[in-house]
C-alpha cells in the first residue's frame, strides 16, 4: 500500500515523466504540489528529467545533518550528473530568507527548489530533515532515506550509482 502511495504521489510531485495515462494525474498534482524557485517563481521543466536517476532531497536551514549533507550532494551532482543523475533539494523553510542564508554559507550546484506549501513533503510523509528519495530512470522509487550521517555516505553513493549504471 505504502509503495502504491508513493508511487502516485511521485507522478503527483510531476517529477516523473508525462505519459498520456498519467496526463489526468500531472494537471491535479499541479495545484497541490507546486514547487518553486526559491523566490517563489515557477520551478524549472521538471520534464527534462526523463530517464534520469532523480536524488530528492527535503531539507531545511535550521537541520544540523543538512549542512553535512550539502557537500556529499554536491559531490554526488559532479561525480555522476553526466551518468544521468539529477540532484535536487527541496527547501521546507517556514521563511525563504533562512533559506538563502543557508545557502550563502553552503554553497550549491545541484538544483534547489522550495515546497512552499509543503503539500510534497506532507504527500510523501517527510518525517525528518533531511529526508531523501532516490527514484530510478522509470520513475520509481528504489530507496528512501532519513537524515544524514556521513559514515552512511558510501552505501549512498553505491546504491546511487548503481541506479546511474542501469539503462
Amino acid at each position: 500500500m505504502k509503495k502504491i502511495k508513493l508511487s502516485l504521489l511521485i507522478i503527483s510531485l510531476s517529477l516523473l515523466f508525462t505519459t498520456n495515462l498519467f496526463a489526468e494525474h500531472l494537471q491535479q498534482a499541479s495545484s497541490s504540489c507546486a514547487l518553486t524557485t526559491l523566490d517563489g517563481k515557477p520551478a524549472y521543466d521538471l520534464q527534462e528529467l526523463k530517464g534520469k536517476v532523480v536524488y530528492m532531497d527535503f531539507w531545511a536551514s535550521w537541520c544540523p545533518p543538512c549542512v553535512k549533507s550539502f557537500s556529499f550532494l554536491n559531490q554526488l551532482d559532479h561525480e555522476l550528473k553526466d551518468k544521468g543523475l539529477h540532484v535536487i533539494g527541496i527547501n521546507l523553510d517556514e521563511k525563504v530568507a533562512d533559506a538563502q542564508e543557508f545557502l550563502a554559507k553552503n554553497p550549491v550546484d545541484f538544483s534547489i527548489v522550495a515546497d512552499l506549501s509543503k503539500q510534497c513533503a506532507k504527500g510523501l510523509e517527510v518525517m525528518a530533515m533531511p529526508t531523501s528519495y532516490l527514484i530510478d530512470r522509470k520513475g520509481n522509487i528504489r530507496h528512501i532515506h532519513q537524515g544524514f550521517r556521513p559514515d552512511e555516505s558510501e552505501k549512498l553513493r553505491a546504491l546511487i550509482t548503481q541506479l546511474v549504471m542501469e539503462p
